[in-house]
């Protein structure tokens, strides 16, 4: 079966649905909307946020945590109604639901909007209004600053990589800390170190796909030499400030603070290939990977430290 929806007074979005697995179908162009991945990564850090400052697993963590997910897939994906044209243009995101006519943006909105909405109202009820407030912020900054921003400049990661350190200061102020307290902005700064590198890895594997969308890219300022050490010496800077968290008295197993600087060896080890290749794509796309699985390792160890001791 065949449906075609008019937009803009042409005949587009043709989307062939298989009669047996619609729902499926359908599930799977959500989960690109609103790129899943993403805004898992936002709850993995509220639920550790709020078990490092109620240092317990509680049924109160549920509401923050589903709160800051819908807010996530909901900012990401007004994110790509907002870039739907730019999405056109770059190999890399030309099958994403927009611009793939899987889904018409109009029906995108709309499905943003219920989850930012339902993410607010989480919010609203379940936590505090620092906890909103914070969520809120991290809606306008995400998309009012930084997706702009994009526009104009290659830098536009460093402003924007902010956000990554909202999540866990809402599960946090939401498990009963103070959103000041020196523990959880350690925690805040690092996860702000990790997100740059996680971009302009991302970036930097794509720098092509961005110039030819009309993005500024970080290869048209930077010689290839140059993209390999600046990015290393970020990644190394996250590693350095994760050795640092257990200075703030976030954790107090010793095998937890060995295993911390572990990682964060382990960390530079992968990475340092990047200095020496020959080529950008193979080690970036590698190291975006090991960057991410190193981040999410952080997050084990802190959040079993307090569970544990």
């Amino acid at each position: 079966m065949i449906s075609i929806e008019r937009f803009e007074g042409q005949m587009v979005y043709p989307m062939r649905w298989g009669k047996r697995y619609p729902l499926i179908h359908w599930f799977h162009i959500l989960l690109e909307l609103t790129k899943f991945k993403i805004s898992l990564f936002a709850a993995l850090s509220t639920f550790t946020g709020f078990i490092l400052a109620h240092q317990e697993l509680s049924g109160k963590i549920i509401l923050p945590v589903m709160g800051v997910f819908l807010l996530a897939c909901g900012s990401c994906a007004f994110n790509q109604y907002q870039e739907r044209r730019n999405d056109e243009l770059m190999g890399r995101t030309q099958n994403r639901p927009i611009p793939s006519k899987k889904l018409h943006p109009l029906t995108a909105m709309g499905i943003s909007l219920s989850l930012l909405i339902s993410g607010i109202l989480i919010l609203r009820y379940g936590t505090n209004r620092i906890a909103l407030g914070m969520g809120i912020f991290a809606i306008f900054w995400y998309n009012g600053i930084y997706t702009p921003l994009k526009r104009k400049t290659a830098f536009a990661v460093i402003p924007g990589a902010m956000i990554g350190g909202i999540p866990p200061l809402i599960g946090w102020v939401s498990g009963g800390g103070y959103f000041l307290d020196p523990k959880i902005l350690v925690i805040s700064f690092f996860f702000f170190m990790w997100q740059v590198p996680h971009f302009w890895l991302l970036l930097l594997n794509f720098g092509k796909d961005y110039e030819n969308a009309g993005f500024p890219s970080l290869t048209q300022i930077f010689t290839s030499a140059q993209l390999r050490r600046i990015t290393f010496m970020w990644i190394f800077a996250t590693a350095v400030t994760c050795v640092v968290i257990p200075l703030f008295g976030v954790v107090e197993s010793c095998a937890i603070k060995g295993s911390l600087f572990a990682a964060g060896v382990w960390l530079v080890w992968k990475t340092a290939r990047i200095l020496t290749a020959r080529s950008l794509e193979l080690p970036f796309r590698f190291n975006f990977k090991v960057i991410n699985t190193y981040v999410l390792l952080v997050m084990f160890l802190v959040t079993l430290d307090k569970l544990l001791y």
